[in-house]
């Protein structure tokens, strides 16, 4: 109920202040489980993404975002949890596991979820090796893989500052499912690593970023 009246009352809110242009959007499934893979350029992205989304989302976004000091992180870890966040601290600890895990169950549920893949926000604007928790759930699941390209967001609060822009308008673009149910009989590790990276070249491609062909500095390793 709560998340219900937040979206009917927060998104609508939040689509106003920033006019995000989308592109794509019949290609999220209407009904059954999917997960949406985004580009990470900024802590907003979240907010941008989750109104424009016609069915409830959860999404799997680092622990330190729920963490931040003061009245404004209070305000910031409402919000997120308030539109379906769910927390998680990156490397292979249990706890990330069981991140992964709650998540697997809104998929298992029919229910949909979205995760960076890059682990954090990228420093410089350009596109990093994904981390293969997308297809971890992928593969657990069954559910088919939406790539998502946000664009602009980095600039409505830039690193280094708080001050919003709101003068910009961010764009999203949801590109066509992907199935990797042909990948169900390779060994795991390979299964996880050949998935994640076809997922980072779908989002190449509807964001146009550099690619930098390396992790994200600043994400721990895996």
């Amino acid at each position: 109920m709560f998340y219900g009246v937040v979206s009917h009352t927060v998104g609508p809110l939040l689509r106003a202040l920033l006019r995000p242009k989308v592109e794509g959007r019949e290609n999220i499934p209407a009904e059954g489980p999917f997960i949406l893979a985004s580009n990470h350029l900024s802590f907003v992205d979240s907010f941008v993404l989750s109104p424009v989304i016609p069915r409830r989302l959860w999404w799997l976004a680092r622990a330190e975002y729920f963490e931040l000091p003061g009245v404004g992180g209070r305000l910031i870890r409402w919000g997120m949890l308030a539109l379906g966040n769910v927390p998680i601290r990156r490397g292979p600890t249990r706890a990330a596991v069981r991140a992964l895990e709650r998540m697997a169950a809104f998929l298992d549920a029919g229910g949909g979820i979205a995760i960076y893949p890059e682990g954090s926000r990228s420093p410089d604007g350009r596109l990093y090796l994904g981390r293969r928790g997308v297809a971890w759930l992928a593969l657990k699941s069954g559910a088919k893989v939406v790539p998502v390209a946000l664009g602009n967001t980095d600039q409505i609060i830039p690193l280094g500052t708080w001050k919003p822009q709101l003068s910009v308008r961010p764009t999203v673009r949801f590109g066509e499912p992907m199935d990797f149910s042909r990948y169900r009989d390779l060994p795991p590790g390979r299964a996880r690593r050949v998935i994640t990276d076809e997922v980072m070249q779908a989002i190449r491609k509807l964001s146009d970023q550099e690619w930098a062909g390396t992790l994200n500095p600043r994400a721990d390793d895996e």
